[in-house]
């Protein structure tokens, strides 16, 4: 009889991660982009879109800071900056800072420069730019290092019950 595969399987499947796993689930339309990762490149998100040959503002990255004492998820642009303040307004806070990237990635389950803001180990409050309603699709990382995930804003806003507000800043 032939063994039921373990989620550690499941994982390890080409693809399989827990943000395309809760795509799948929600039955959204999305599509996975693989390049390979080079761990020498300066930037996770840059590497990403010109992998993808896609322009840096259409491609965001996912970052965990600390408002008020509370883990909060930004997704902006990889062409700009997080505006700490702006984050903070928010969610109605008055303080913001990076995370401990160790807590980060405890707290969601992925590692640094592989953090999605879907499939997260614990939901936390999540705020998406607002100029990815400037775009039909956007991409954010799909739960690893080398591995994008294109769909909606609208989309992304959905599952993750995020905020829509400017947040980010040219760099």
């Amino acid at each position: 009889m032939a063994k039921k595969p373990s989620k550690a399987n499941k994982k390890q499947q080409p693809g399989g991660t827990p943000a395309t796993v809760a795509l799948t689930a929600a039955g959204v339309a999305y599509t996975v982009h693989a390049y390979e990762h080079d761990p020498a490149h300066p930037s996770y998100g840059e590497e990403a879109a010109e992998a993808m040959g896609v322009s840096p503002e259409r491609v965001f990255k996912t970052l965990v800071a600390d408002v008020d004492g509370a883990l909060t998820v930004a997704v902006v642009p990889v062409a700009g900056r997080l505006d700490l303040k702006a984050l903070a307004a928010a969610v109605g806070g008055k303080r913001a800072a990076m995370a401990d990237p160790a807590l980060a990635e405890r707290t969601t389950g992925y590692v640094r420069g592989g953090i999605s803001p879907l499939g997260q180990r614990k939901r936390l409050a999540t705020v998406l730019d607002a100029s990815a309603a400037d775009h039909a699709t956007i991409c954010v990382s799909a739960g690893r290092r080398g591995l994008e995930i294109e769909l909606s804003p609208d989309a992304l806003t959905t599952l993750t019950d995020a905020t829509r507000a400017p947040i980010s800043r040219p760099a």
